[in-house]
């Protein structure tokens, strides 16, 4: 592909979940890099949804041109509601929350289907949430290395109630392109949960045998499919 699609397109920014940092996103940022993509991460702090739509709006602000908004998990909550933000040309979900008007993750997960695997979130003060450490490689990264998962959960950020339970006002897939990563073996977000609501807002899916942490153990699959949304938003020259 190389720089004359980067040059065509301007950017990407990446959008993390809760419990964790923009670091996770270090592998897919550097192939991307090596793409001649301009790609920014937003470190949102997972405080509220309404702090983390505005950390990520400001570095839309800073983009030259259209950027492809990336989340992760609870990063997609984040992204459906910046995402209506002019500067957005197209959503990519991976493995990740994509809500309707009124939606919270609160409301997506109060009623777990039978069977579904139950997060182990526990309370991490008073106001926010983290995740049991012993349990965090079996349910958020099962197929990182140990080594790696150890360190994920020791470095969580605790994710606050109020972004937990923030509401979309208008899904910006409603009205812009969006692509979705599905991670078929996710003891975070039931894949069926994850297929529902790509089908709903008419993403383009692709499938792939990874954890909820697929953006730290498949980056290169992960990539490929930003790309693929560059390359179909990407203002010819």
């Amino acid at each position: 592909m190389g720089n004359a699609l980067a040059a065509a397109f301007a950017s990407i920014a990446l959008v993390h979940g809760g419990f964790v940092d923009g670091s996770g996103w270090e592998d897919v940022y550097k192939i991307l890099k090596k793409e001649g993509f301009d790609v920014s991460i937003v470190q949102n702090p997972t405080l509220s949804l309404s702090d983390d739509v505005e950390v990520t709006k400001r570095v839309l602000a800073q983009q030259k041109g259209p950027v492809i908004l990336v989340g992760h998990s609870y990063g997609g909550v984040v992204i459906t509601e910046a995402g209506n933000d002019p500067k957005v040309a197209g959503l990519v979900y991976i493995a990740a929350f994509a809500p309707a008007k009124g939606e919270s993750v609160g409301s997506l997960i109060k009623d777990p289907v039978p069977g579904a695997p139950v997060p182990p979130i526990e309370p991490a003060g008073e106001g926010f949430l983290g995740l049991n450490k012993a349990q965090f490689r079996a349910s958020f990264a099962a197929d990182v290395s140990a080594e790696k998962a150890a360190f994920m959960a020791d470095s969580q950020v605790p994710w606050g109630l109020d972004a937990l339970n923030g509401a979309i006002s208008e899904p910006a897939w409603k009205s812009k392109p969006s692509w979705y990563l599905v991670a078929t073996d996710d003891r975070m977000i039931p894949p069926p949960a994850q297929q529902f609501m790509s089908k709903r807002a008419g993403s383009t899916v692709v499938e792939v045998k990874g954890s909820h942490a697929v953006y730290v153990s498949q980056p290169q699959a992960v990539a490929d499919l930003i790309v693929k949304a560059a390359r179909a938003v990407a203002k010819p020259q």
